[in-house]
Formats: structure tokens, C-alpha cells, sequence
């Protein structure tokens, strides 16, 4: 898409630079078909046809979200995945077979931010890449610093740093944005619903899935014993909450 055609929205903001997408996909028409798709949306996109190259590209290119096929040849977007996480937090969403469930939970377990099933549209791929890009944006420029503690745990939102027990914790945007979520509505029940469309950013027919995932994995991360949380509990029928000052 030509400067002159951008969205109003992207005009408007003038200055802010083109988010840099990098996209592993070894299918070679939806690669070019989803190329071509997110640079018509203002985008640039850096992409590449196995998770070698995703993961070479990754380390000398700055990248504001990464969209990973999971089965790629010579390096798998789980691999690739992992070898991301140790690095860095910045988005990934995950492209995946829909008769592959068991990809989706091992992907969100290794600290992927969200997933596509496969076959998607392309509008749905842009409403998932602008809702992780608005909510690294939102964090970055538009929550105030606070500092939320309880029950251990110290976030410092100014910093997006996390501490449990005095010792700092490494979290993913979406596990920081989940934890910040439930602790500042502390001690309130919050619906599974009312979690994914706060924290991920958008409506979805059927949020469980995720979200549970997601609970699973910042609970790994915060409790003292997963397998009975103090701090993150689970609300019967309703959702999910964070401890209250009584309960801890």
C-alpha cells in the first residue's frame, strides 16, 4: 500500500515508524499471499520459507512480531519458538493445522502470545497482528508507572519487571498483561471471556483454550507449588482471580 493510501489512523500518527513483521511460512504462495497482505496494511514484513532462516533473520534484524508455521523444514517453529524465548519477549503468534491441537498448547507452553488454525482469512490475520502490536504499544506508551505487589509478587509497570519473592521473574507480553490484569483487580473473580478480550484483544467464539494455557504457564512462573496455587486461583464456574490480602 502507497503512503497515500494508508489508513487515516496511520496518518495521523505521522512519525511512528512501520512495524517489522517476520513471518516463517514454508508454503510459498500463502507466504507470498500473507506478504503481500500485511504490506498492503502498512507493514513491513520480513519473510523467509524454513525456521533456519526465520531464526537467522531474527538474530540480525530487528522484528516488532513474529508469525511461525510450526512445521517447517530443517528447524520447527516450536524450535524456533524456544530459541526466541530465550532471547527475547516480543510477540509470536503461531500458525497451525487444525487437526494438530496438541501443537497449539505446546506452542502457548513455550511462551507463544497467541495462535491461527489453519485455514484462516486474511482479515483475521490482521486483526490478531494489530491487536499484539496495540498491546505492546499500549504498554509501552500508554499505561501509567505503577507499582502493584502482593503476595509475593512486585510488579513494577513502569519497567514491565516482575519479582516473586524479591527475585525477578521473565515473563512474555502476554503473561506480564495477564498477571498485571488479575492484580490489579485483585481479589475479584474475573470471567475467562472478560480476561481474553483484556489482555489478548479481541472477541473470539471460544477463549478457554488459551487462557488456561496461559494461567498454566504464569502459574509455572509465580507459585511456589503450581499444582496448588496461592495466587492465581482458580474461581469455579466463573474464571480465574488473583489472591486477595486474606488469602495469601
Amino acid at each position: 500500500m502507497s503512503e497515500k493510501t494508508l489508513p487515516s489512523s496511520s496518518r495521523a500518527h505521522g512519525e511512528r515508524p512501520k512495524a517489522r513483521i517476520l513471518i516463517a511460512e514454508d508454503d510459498t504462495a500463502l507466504l507470498n499471499l500473507l506478504t503481500m497482505s500485511l504490506e498492503a496494511h502498512g507493514y513491513t514484513v520480513l519473510p523467509t520459507s524454513d525456521g533456519a532462516q526465520a531464526l537467522d533473520t531474527f538474530l540480525r534484524e530487528p522484528v516488532d512480531l513474529v508469525i511461525l508455521d510450526i512445521m517447517m523444514p530443517r528447524m520447527s517453529g516450536l524450535e524456533v519458538l524456544e530459541q526466541i524465548r530465550q532471547r527475547s519477549d516480543v510477540p509470536v503468534i503461531m500458525l497451525t493445522a487444525l487437526n494438530r491441537p496438541d501443537d497449539v498448547v505446546v506452542g502457548l507452553n513455550k511462551g507463544a502470545d497467541d495462535y491461527i488454525p489453519k485455514p484462516f482469512t486474511f482479515r483475521e490475520v490482521e486483526a490478531r497482528v494489530q491487536a499484539a502490536l496495540r498491546r505492546v504499544r499500549w504498554a509501552r506508551e500508554q499505561r501509567p508507572p505503577a507499582l502493584i505487589q502482593g503476595c509475593g509478587v512486585r510488579i513494577d509497570a513502569a519497567t514491565r519487571t516482575v519479582y516473586v519473592n524479591d527475585k525477578p521473574v521473565r515473563l512474555s507480553p502476554t503473561e506480564f498483561d495477564l498477571l498485571y490484569y488479575l492484580m490489579s483487580h485483585r481479589g475479584q473473580p474475573i470471567p475467562k471471556e472478560t480476561l481474553f478480550r483484556e489482555v489478548w484483544g479481541y472477541q473470539v467464539d471460544s477463549a478457554s483454550n488459551i487462557v488456561e494455557v496461559a494461567i498454566r504457564r504464569l502459574r509455572s512462573k509465580i507459585e511456589d507449588n503450581p499444582i496448588q496455587p496461592r495466587r492465581i486461583i482458580t474461581v469455579r464456574g466463573v474464571g480465574y482471580k488473583f489472591a486477595g490480602e486474606d488469602e495469601c
